[in-house]
């Protein structure tokens, strides 16, 4: 069963087409990759998937309501952990996740213990009363996600979840998407630049390249396409784009690195 569809799904600026009679179909509970150049159009179509950009035409449908006539709707069946930075330094990791619950209008009964068992999950429990300005980068992240799941949504964007973080780091947000899907039956659909994380995390792909969709499937069929045995998934995406991808620090070094991915995709 899809929990989100676009057809025919169309942005544009001026005279610049971002995204570009966009079909596409996610199923529940999986993991689904966006892959695509800089500036290839994913975040944003991330950015109409979440109400926050309305298409010029075409329609989307997450969990059953339309972005534009439902944005209510859809914004209560969904999170999301953007590139930038959402959290904030000058509070503590249990304070940012208090703020969100409330954004979120949850009940403020059993709050507190909430909020703890969210910290205790993302293996943040001891860190919970210090200030994230201290965090490491893979620690806000991790933080980050917690927020977007408060709430419990069915479905969770996340936007190049582990740019700027080290092998580690990103390996423990690798698992920890896991561990959403598997425990919580949590569907995530999340861009990337790095290859091995598509593989690793995700059932079904799509590429785009200026806007349009060039290729769609699971990793094996993608590589299966190009015809030859041993293909890789990086191959598979020069192939269809021409381009080739790949790119732990600090608060304000993991803000500075965002930023500039921001503005680079």
């Amino acid at each position: 069963m899809a929990i989100l569809e676009t057809e025919r799904l169309t942005k544009r600026f001026g005279t610049l087409t971002a995204v570009d009679d966009l079909t596409i179909s996610v199923e529940e509970g999986g993991v689904f990759g966006l892959l695509g150049p800089n500036g290839a159009g994913k975040t944003t179509v991330i950015k109409i998937l979440t109400t926050l950009l309305p298409p010029t035409s075409g329609c989307a449908r997450v969990a059953g309501f339309d972005v534009v006539k439902r944005p209510a709707e859809v914004r209560g069946s969904i999170g999301y952990v953007p590139q930038l930075i959402s959290a904030d330094g000058s509070l503590t990791g249990y304070e940012n996740l208090i703020v969100f619950a409330k954004l979120y209008d949850l009940p403020s009964r059993d709050l507190s213990r909430q909020v703890r068992e969210a910290l205790d999950f993302m293996g943040l429990a001891d860190f919970a009363d210090k200030l994230v300005k201290n965090y490491s980068g893979g620690m806000i992240r991790r933080l980050e996600i917690a927020q977007s799941m408060l709430h419990r949504p069915r479905l969770l964007f996340l936007d190049e979840p582990t740019i700027g973080l080290d092998l580690l780091a990103r390996m423990t947000v690798w698992e920890l998407v896991t561990r959403l899907r598997n425990d919580f039956g949590t569907t995530i659909f999340l861009t990337t630049h790095l290859m091995e994380e598509a593989e690793r995390l995700c059932d079904r792909i799509a590429i785009m390249h200026l806007g349009k969709l060039v290729a769609k499937g699971s990793p094996d069929e993608l590589k299966a396409s190009l015809g030859r045995d041993g293909a890789t998934l990086n191959e598979v995406f020069i192939h269809f784009t021409g381009y080739s991808l790949e790119t732990g620090g600090r608060f304000r070094d993991i803000s500075r690195t965002r930023r500039t991915a921001r503005r680079l995709g």
